[in-house]
C-alpha cells in the first residue's frame, strides 16, 4: 500500500536520525499518516516530528527538517513524492508526483499479513421457523459484504449459515402446525408459518397452559425421533430452502449449512462436556434457583453489577429438565469450528454447491480456521462473551482472541412505514420494532415487491438494469451504509429515494463512466474490450444480460424520475448527487456502451496502449480530488478487513463518485486537446476500475447501463 510505504520510509529516517544523533534505539515508532482535508497542506501529512520530541530532546521543527532532508537524500519514498515541506507545529506533509503514482499503483500490494489466513464467517443464522424480515436481512448483507472484503484482502473464507432446528421458535412454529386451525391465501410455506407463529404467541397468552406444549416438542426435536421429530425436520427444511432461494436474490450465498441438531448427534456436546467438566468455572448448582443446571460460572474480571442479574440466564448450559441451551450448544461448534474437537460431521449436497451437515455423506475439509467471525446482533454479545470465556478456560486463549462477533443495530420501522402495514401508531414513538411473536414487520419478500413495482411503475427506459435488480442492490446498500451501531429505522419511501449517499447513485455514477469510455472507443474505432480481455457485456453473478446493451439513447421526452438521457456526456453541468440541472433522473439513463478498456483513438496514452498518458504540467482541483481519493482503495479496502467494517467501503465509494461527478461537471472530458482527452479518459478509466472494486465488494452490480 501506497500509505505503508511511506510510514516505513519515515521510520527508517527516524531509525537513522537517531543514531547520528547517539540516541538509544526507539521503541518502535508509531508513524500516524492522513490525508489532509485541504491538498494545500499535501497529500499525506504526519505529527512524527511532534511524538519525537521528548526521546530525541529537540524541537518538533527541527526535528522534521532533520526527517525531510533524510527522506529527500535517501530517496526512501521511491521517487513518488515531489516535495516535502515542514510546517507548524512540527507537521510533515508530503506532496505526491501523481504521474509516478500512476505508474507504480499497479505495484502496491496490502501487507503480508493482510491476509492468508483461512476464516470462517457465519451469518444470516435465521431461525428456521418462518420467512425472513428486513432485520435478518441486515445481518445477511453485513456477513456478505464481510466475506468479500476478507477475499478481496487475501483471506480463504468459509461461509456458514447455522441452523436453529432445536431452538424455542422452532418449537412454537410445530406446536401452532399441530394445535391452531389457520386457512387463508398464502404463496409460501414461510409466509404461512410467518402466521401460524403469531397465532401460537397469542393463543400462549389466552391459554398458559399450552406453553407446556413447547416444552414437550423441545424434548421430541432434542430426542430426534418420531412423529414431531420428524414434522420439525421438514418444516426447518423447506423454510431454509426458501431463506437460501431469498438471498440469492440479494447476490449472497453459503458454503455451508450446519444443523444444530447434527452437533448433538454427532457428540459434540458430549465431547464439549467431558472438557468442560475438567475446568474450575463449569459447575452444576446443587441449591437455589439453579438448581440442577451446569452453568458457565462467570469470570470475575467479566463480572459487573450490571450484567450479573440481567445475563444470569445466559450462564445455564444445562438446564434443570436436560436441555440444552444455545450457549451450550455454540460452545461445541466454535470448538469445532477452531478444530479443537476429535470429531467431525458428513457432508452432503444441499443445494448446488451449497453443502449441509449431516449424519451421512464424505469427508470434507470444512472447519479448522484460523480466525472466526460471527455477525449477530448487539443483544447477543454476552453469549458471545461465554464463548470466548468457555476457551479461554479450556486453554485455548488465542482462539478465543482470534473469535470476533460483529456486533450490529436492529432494523426496526418508521411510524409512517408501520402505519402502512397497518400497526397501531397512536402511541406517537420515533420507531416501532419489529416482533415475530406478534407478526410486526415486513418480508424481505414483500419488501423486494414493493420497491421493484414503485420502480417500474415510474422509470420510462426499461433497457437496462432490471426493476428487481435495481430494488435488491438499492435495498441492500440502505443496510450497509450505516455504521454497524446504529440502529436503522426503516422508512420505505426514504429507502427508495435515489440521490444521496443511495446504492442506485453509485450504480448511476459507474454507468455514466462507462458510457464515456464507450463513446470515446466508438470515436476511435475501440472493440469494447476490457483489460481482462472480456467484453463487458453485463454477464456476472447477478444475471446474463441484466444490464442491457443497447447503444441508443433515450430523447429528452422519455426523460422521467427513473429514466433520462444522458447525451451531452462529454461534460454537461451537474449538481452534487450527478443528476443534470435538466431535472435527469438516475434510472435508466442510457449508459450502454462498450467495455471499460477505452481502446481507440482517446484510450491510448503517449506510453503507448494500457499504459499511463502525460499528466498535465498543473492539474485541475476536480483532477486532483478525485486522483487523491483513488489513491486510497487500498488503505480503505485494508482497514475494512481490519476493522470488520462494510459500512467503510460505503463511505468511499459515495465520496469517489461524488468527486467523480465534481470532475465530469468541471472538466469536459471528450472536449478539448488530444493530451487533456487521453489523460482525462484514463482518469475515467481509473475510476471505473476502482469503483467497480469497490461495487463488488459490496455486491452491487456495475451497470454499462441503468
Amino acid at each position: 500500500m501506497l500509505s505503508e510505504l511511506i510510514q516505513e520510509s519515515l521510520k527508517q529516517s527516524v531509525h537513522k536520525i537517531a543514531l547520528t544523533l547517539g540516541v538509544p534505539a526507539i521503541a518502535e515508532v508509531n508513524v500516524a499518516l492522513e490525508q489532509p482535508a485541504s491538498a494545500d497542506h499535501g497529500d499525506y501529512s504526519s505529527n512524527i516530528a511532534m511524538q519525537l520530541a521528548r526521546p530525541l530532546r529537540k524541537a518538533p521543527l527541527a526535528i522534521a527538517g532533520l526527517i525531510v532532508a533524510e527522506l529527500e537524500a535517501s530517496s526512501s519514498v521511491h521517487g513518488l513524492v515531489l516535495r516535502t515541506e515542514v510546517a507548524g507545529p512540527g507537521f510533515i506533509n508530503m506532496y505526491l508526483d501523481w504521474q509516478a503514482w500512476a505508474r507504480s499503483k499497479g505495484s502496491f500490494t496490502l501487507p503480508q499479513h493482510a491476509g492468508g489466513s483461512k476464516v470462517i464467517v457465519e451469518h444470516t443464522s435465521v431461525n428456521p421457523n418462518k420467512s425472513m424480515h428486513i432485520g435478518h436481512l441486515r445481518n445477511s448483507c453485513i456477513g456478505d459484504a464481510l466475506v468479500r472484503v476478507l477475499r478481496a484482502t487475501g483471506h480463504t473464507v468459509e461461509v456458514h449459515n447455522y441452523v436453529d432446528d432445536l431452538g424455542n421458535q422452532l418449537a412454537d412454529t410445530v406446536a401452532g402446525l399441530l394445535n391452531v386451525p389457520l386457512a387463508g391465501a398464502h404463496v409460501r410455506f414461510g409466509d404461512y408459518c410467518w402466521d401460524i407463529y403469531a397465532e401460537i404467541n397469542k393463543t400462549y397468552a389466552q391459554q398458559p397452559e399450552m406453553v407446556q406444549k413447547r416444552t414437550e416438542i423441545l424434548h421430541a426435536l432434542e430426542e430426534g425421533h418420531g412423529n414431531t421429530a420428524w414434522i420439525g425436520n421438514l418444516v426447518a427444511g423447506q423454510i431454509v430452502k426458501e431463506h437460501v432461494e431469498e438471498m440469492r436474490g440479494f447476490g449472497i450465498d453459503y458454503d455451508l449449512l450446519v444443523w444444530e441438531s447434527n452437533i448433538l448427534k454427532e457428540g459434540f456436546w458430549a465431547s464439549a462436556f467431558e472438557l468442560l467438566s475438567q475446568t474450575e468455572i463449569f459447575v452444576q448448582e446443587t441449591e437455589g434457583k439453579l438448581a440442577g443446571c451446569w452453568i458457565l460460572k462467570q469470570s470475575t474480571e467479566d463480572a459487573t453489577p450490571d450484567t450479573l442479574e440481567e445475563h444470569q440466564k445466559d450462564k445455564v448450559l444445562v438446564r434443570s429438565n436436560g436441555i440444552l441451551t444455545y450457549t451450550a450448544k455454540d460452545i461445541a461448534y466454535h470448538l469445532w469450528k477452531f478444530g479443537l474437537l476429535e470429531k467431525d460431521f458428513s457432508y452432503s449436497e444441499f443445494q448446488s454447491g451449497l453443502w449441509t451437515t449431516g449424519l451421512s455423506g464424505q469427508a470434507l475439509p470444512f472447519g479448522r480456521a484460523d480466525q472466526v467471525v460471527n455477525v449477530i446482533d448487539y443483544r447477543q454479545e454476552y453469549p458471545q462473551q461465554m464463548v470466548k470465556q468457555a476457551l479461554k478456560a479450556l486453554g485455548f486463549g488465542a482462539q478465543a482472541d482470534a473469535l470476533h462477533h460483529v456486533s450490529y443495530g436492529v432494523v426496526s420501522l418508521s411510524p409512517a412505514s408501520a402505519a402502512g402495514l397497518g400497526i397501531d401508531t397512536s402511541s406517537g414513538k420515533s420507531s416501532y420494532a419489529m416482533s415475530g411473536r406478534q407478526g410486526v414487520g415486513i418480508k424481505v419478500t414483500e419488501l423486494v415487491r414493493l420497491m421493484e413495482d414503485m420502480i417500474e411503475s415510474t422509470r420510462s427506459d426499461k433497457n437496462g438494469l432490471s426493476s428487481r435488480l435495481i430494488a435488491t442492490a438499492a435495498i441492500r446498500y440502505y443496510l450497509l451504509r450505516f455504521n454497524l451501531g446504529t440502529e436503522i429505522v426503516f422508512d420505505f419511501k426514504q429507502a427508495m429515494e435515489i440521490s444521496g449517499n443511495t446504492g442506485v447513485y453509485l450504480m448511476y455514477a459507474y454507468a455514466r463512466a462507462q458510457r464515456v469510455l464507450s463513446k470515446a472507443a466508438a470515436a476511435g474505432g475501440g472493440n469494447g474490450v476490457s483489460e481482462s480481455g472480456a467484453s463487458e457485456s453485463g454477464v456476472g453473478e447477478f444475471g446474463v444480460g441484466e444490464f442491457g446493451a443497447s447503444d441508443s439513447e433515450v430523447g429528452e421526452s422519455d426523460v422521467g424520475e427513473f429514466g433520462a438521457s444522458d447525451s451531452d456526456v462529454d461534460g454537461s453541468v451537474v449538481d452534487e448527487s450527478g443528476v443534470g440541472e435538466s431535472g435527469v433522473g438516475e434510472y435508466g439513463v442510457g449508459e450502454s456502451g462498450v467495455g471499460e478498456s477505452g481502446v481507440g483513438e482517446y484510450g491510448v496514452g503517449e506510453s503507448g496502449v494500457g499504459g499511463v498518458p502525460l499528466f498535465p504540467a498543473q492539474l485541475e482541483a476536480a483532477e486532483l480530488a478525485l486522483l487523491r481519493q483513488l489513491s486510497l482503495w487500498q488503505d480503505t479496502l485494508y482497514t475494512a478487513s481490519r476493522e470488520l467494517t462494510p459500512n467503510t467501503i460505503c463511505n468511499y465509494a459515495y465520496s469517489l463518485a461524488s468527486l467523480f461527478s465534481n470532475f465530469y461537471s468541471a472538466c469536459p472530458i471528450l472536449k478539448g486537446g488530444e493530451a487533456s482527452i487521453t489523460f482525462r479518459l484514463w482518469l475515467t478509466r481509473s475510476f471505473t476500475d476502482t469503483l467497480g472494486e469497490a461495487l463488488d465488494v459490496l455486491g452491487l452490480p456495475k451497470p454499462e447501463r441503468m
